[in-house]
């Protein structure tokens, strides 16, 4: 039945329009950031946005029936990153201050679909050994961008962990790497 769905037209076609306004609606939360940010860092700054970029784009190919492995992998491991690292900062946002605005809960509540979306369909990409290997590069290189040249997304509450967070954010990374790796070309290993 979830195969079903996840391939119905009409689910790719809302799902497709769903990432489309949440990444636009994405890029616009961080405006206020990118207005501070120097240029040569504006494509590694809204990090959530362009993960769901990265899902949009695959979903508008997927649904022509096409793949594009280069996406696929992007998607993945960043949806997947992303997803989580979100929910975990207002999750950290949350016991630190005993509360959430609205906002942190919707950001908790659509970070974490944006990481199973992206898992959900990881039977349908098309993604080899080269396409994770650009995808871990990008990945971890704005892990550098982040945490080096202090470019992170920026949680009030929990600024002064921020290297205990960039340490945990490297961790993800390599770990979501390791699913894509995993969902995408276990199956296909010779013994």
């Amino acid at each position: 039945m979830i195969p079903y769905i996840l391939n119905h037209r009409s689910f790719l076609l809302l799902l497709f329009v769903i990432n489309l306004l949440g990444t636009i609606y994405g890029f616009i939360w961080y405006e206020y950031q990118l207005l501070q940010t120097d240029p040569i860092f504006w494509i590694f700054v809204p990090d959530s946005p362009t993960a769901s970029l990265f899902f949009t784009i695959f979903l508008g190919f997927y649904l022509v029936g096409k793949n594009v492995p280069y996406i696929e992998a992007l998607a993945i491991i960043t949806l997947l990153k992303y997803g989580v690292w979100a929910v975990i900062m207002n999750g950290l946002t949350l016991m630190e201050y005993g509360g959430l605005p609205w906002s942190g809960y919707m950001l908790v509540i659509s970070h974490g679909a944006m990481a199973i979306q992206g898992l959900l369909y990881a039977p349908y990409y098309k993604i080899k050994m080269k396409h994770i290997i650009l995808a871990a590069l990008w990945t971890i290189h704005n892990d550098i961008i982040d945490y080096v040249f202090e470019q992170m997304p920026v949680y009030p509450a929990i600024m002064e962990y921020m290297d205990e967070i960039g340490y945990f954010t490297f961790w993800l990374s390599i770990f979501c790497i390791g699913v894509c790796y995993y969902l995408t070309q276990s199956k296909t290993r010779t013994v």
